[in-house]
């Protein structure tokens, strides 16, 4: 009776090392097997050995992940190359931690899950890596080329007149959404690598329709009419007749602004020859001596817009290069011209 105990006991062991030999055995055969439901950005590597694992991943993700990206905008094309986006993908770690879920478990668990058509469920994602620098530069690139500031409405002055300069409305590359979406193309491999720029109209901060009102008032000076033209919101409101500088003592040409008013300006005699015992000193406003009558309207450097009671020198070029107007013509012409109004003179 003992002697059948000990065969039974024998032939169980045996049996029990015999299967875990062929358990061993069998799961040695699968070290270098990808279990089944591991899959990388939607690629199946279940069953796939190492080597074949890393072709399907250099085929299926690195090869479309180095083809170029394209930005386009209408006709427009900018190409950002895999190379100049340093574009990395870690396929050789991915598929080392792919083959490192297929061996967890001990192994009766694993050999269980092989013999049985067991899953792993693994969805695994690369890392995959590129310059955000590259990113920035390709997105400037594509403003520096596609952005169109907002031009204002303006007023040009050139050959004694003034010219209107119409607005117009800009266009600008929405950026943040650029490179947002720049970003993701470049980490997906499934996808036509191309990237739609939008842009954005800008606005001018003055438009056409609102010139008029931004210029309320301008003058005009033609020196060799002896004219001051005041206009309105550009439409010519007035025509005076001036006195200019005599020669050696011009009014100065070009374009100004009005700087400072003044109601019975005081003279601050420059020191100039003509000026004579004068010279350096104050003058009262409204003193008989002082030649600034009423009204002063201060250009630049000294000269002005201001009244005269030489009617007498009025069309001629008699100043020492201010501009002289009638008493009633500057009381009148001053309440409409602001400081800052622009001031032609041709």
């Amino acid at each position: 009776m003992r002697h059948r105990s000990f065969i039974a006991l024998a032939v169980a062991l045996v049996v029990m090392i015999g299967g875990a030999v062929a358990v061993y055995a069998y799961d040695s055969t699968r070290t270098d097997k990808v279990a089944k439901g591991i899959s990388v950005s939607g690629i199946d590597l279940g069953g796939m050995t190492r080597s074949q694992a890393r072709t399907a991943l250099d085929q299926q993700l690195a090869a479309p992940l180095s083809r170029p990206l394209v930005v386009k905008y209408g006709r427009e094309r900018f190409r950002l190359s895999a190379r100049r986006a340093h574009l990395r993908t870690n396929v050789d770690a991915i598929v080392d931690e792919a083959m490192r879920r297929s061996r967890q478990g001990n192994i009766v668990t694993r050999s269980w899950r092989s013999l049985t058509g067991g899953e792993v469920h693994a969805q695994l994602t690369p890392e995959i890596s590129y310059s955000h620098a590259a990113v920035e530069r390709l997105v400037r690139r594509v403003k520096s080329q596609l952005d169109r500031p907002a031009v204002d409405a303006t007023v040009s002055f050139t050959s004694g007149a003034f010219q209107p300069v119409p607005s117009h409305q800009g266009n600008a590359i929405r950026g943040v959404e650029l490179t947002r979406n720049i970003e993701a193309a470049l980490v997906m491999p499934d996808g036509d690598r191309v990237v739609r720029a939008h842009s954005k109209i800008t606005k001018p901060k003055v438009t056409t329709d609102q010139l008029a009102q931004r210029y309320p008032a301008i003058i005009i000076v033609d020196r060799n009419a002896k004219q001051l033209k005041f206009y309105r919101h550009l439409s010519l409101n007035h025509t005076y007749r001036i006195a200019v500088g005599m020669v050696g003592l011009e009014t100065p040409a070009g374009l100004y602004h009005i700087q400072n008013k003044q109601i019975n300006p005081p003279w601050n005699v420059p020191h100039s020859s003509w000026a004579g015992k004068l010279a350096g000193k104050v003058i009262p406003g409204g003193a008989p001596n002082n030649p600034l009558k009423a009204r002063w309207l201060g250009i630049f450097n000294g000269a002005g817009i201001h009244g005269t009671d030489n009617i007498a020198s009025l069309g001629t070029a008699a100043s020492h290069g201010c501009i002289r107007m009638s008493i009633p013509d500057v009381e009148q012409l001053y309440p409409h011209v602001p400081v800052g109004a622009p001031v032609y003179i041709s």
